[in-house]
């Protein structure tokens, strides 16, 4: 019997037996390990307030202290992932991952110390400046093992479904690293968090850096090419506007914990914020899966002008009740729209990452929540002491339409984009190709 003897259905389901899968290609340790890599990153914020506070007795300095994490973050972060694009992911993590724990252990010693305010802030900014971009990191492997591993037919719809694996990922550390942190300074004592983020990032972070995924200096299209896009082909308005809508999702988390946080408190119940707070990332991290059965036809640009308004309603209602019912139906409706946009944003980061540029681009999406969360948690903080509950209500309310504003001008960056057909990009991962 010849080859054409087969049918042709028979042809391609051989075919697709035989072709790598995106499980067989990273292992089955891969996802467990970089999930749990990324608890550290999500657990410092609150961490280091908590720890501040606790020390030094200020909730003002804690909030000041938090900023300067993301301060940290928002000006090296973009910086490590440029390392690992040139250099390698291994040692760029093993490296930070060093750096990090020795910040995170000044920052517990400095706290209860005698010396000056402006040492802490300094041991704050070094953990930011440090901290693993193991999130983004995990992004840019899995786009580029996708690209460059798996059949050109499969690609858009597996990389569609682990960029919504991997923001659902991200929903529930965000939400269950602050309440970690909680748990652990209520039990033990307010070092308790920065003993277990040294410990996951020895453990975990260095896991992640030592993979076999980590081995290559780079993979995919930069691989097949041996040449990497211009840095400044990073900077254009279609990036922008990512990294924007990104920093309101991580807004959104800040000032929503902190609001929350307040109006327990006004209660007399603020163990129960973290608890609450969770029914947000509940919501969020199943939407954010849900995003893997859209089909290919709900345009990315129409996904994010869908759901961002619909975290808009939820924050409105969220600020203009003091009913705990309705504010857990709210929370419900932010994670119903937050999940999808976060997913959104970052399947638009994979497919508009110039040429060898990915692990760049996640990390400077990956640092833009962390920052979007350390300064919502400082401002809200301080208003929520100053002006009251109310007003610290409404400061998601603003977040939220950050990420409505980036939906909007995504619409006409796209529209431009699709203007202007032959400029080169690194993928076109909805298109189902690949374009130089």
């Amino acid at each position: 019997m010849t080859d054409s003897d087969i049918p042709a259905s028979a042809r391609r389901t051989t075919a697709q037996q035989s072709s790598p899968t995106l499980f067989s290609a990273v292992g089955r340790s891969y996802f467990p390990i970089a999930f749990v890599a990324r608890m550290p990153f999500a657990m410092i914020v609150v961490g280091v307030l908590t720890l501040v506070v606790a020390g030094r007795g200020s909730l003002s300095l804690g909030g000041i202290n938090s900023a300067m994490v993301g301060l940290g973050t928002a000006l090296f972060g973009s910086f490590i992932g440029a390392a690992a694009d040139r250099w390698g992911q291994r040692y760029v993590l093993l490296v930070a991952g060093i750096l990090n724990c020795a910040a995170l252990t000044f920052m517990a010693w400095v706290v209860f110390s005698p010396l000056p305010d402006f040492v802490v802030f300094i041991a704050a900014f070094a953990i930011g400046a440090t901290s693993p971009q193991v999130a983004p990191m995990s992004r840019s492997r899995i786009v580029d093992i996708v690209m460059s591993v798996l059949p050109l037919a499969r690609r858009p719809k597996v990389l569609n479904a682990t960029m919504a694996y991997e923001s659902a990922a991200d929903e529930v550390i965000f939400v269950f690293g602050p309440f970690l942190v909680g748990l652990l300074a209520t039990f033990f004592t307010p070092v308790a968090p920065i003993i277990g983020a040294i410990v996951m990032t020895l453990v975990f972070v260095s896991a992640f850096a030592l993979h076999p995924t980590g081995r290559a200096r780079q993979t995919g299209t930069s691989s097949r090419l041996g040449e990497r896009a211009p840095a400044m082909d990073m900077f254009t308005a279609g990036v922008f506007v990512i990294i924007l809508g990104v920093f309101g999702v991580g807004m959104v988390f800040g000032s929503t914990l902190t609001a929350l946080t307040a109006l327990t408190n006004d209660i007399g119940r603020p163990e129960e914020a973290g608890l609450i707070y969770g029914v947000m990332g509940i919501g969020s991290a199943v939407l954010a899966i849900s995003v893997a059965l859209f089909p290919s036809a709900f345009a990315l640009w129409a996904r994010l002008l869908c759901f961002a308004p619909i975290l808009v309603a939820g924050s409105v209602i969220l600020a203009s009740t003091e009913s705990m019912p309705i504010i857990v139906m709210a929370l419900l409706l932010m994670g119903t729209g937050i999940g999808p946009s976060l997913v959104t944003l970052f399947s638009l980061a994979a497919e508009r990452a110039p040429l060898g540029r990915s692990a760049t681009v996640m990390s400077m999406a990956g640092s833009a929540i962390i920052v979007g969360q350390s300064v919502s948690s400082a401002i809200n903080g301080i208003l929520a002491e100053d002006q009251g509950t109310a007003v610290a209500m409404a400061v998601p309310v603003a977040a939220s339409a950050i990420v409505l504003c980036a939906g909007v001008l995504n619409l006409f960056v796209g529209r431009r984009r699709d203007r202007n057909p032959d400029k080169p990009t690194r993928q076109r991962v909805n298109g189902a190709e690949e374009e130089i």
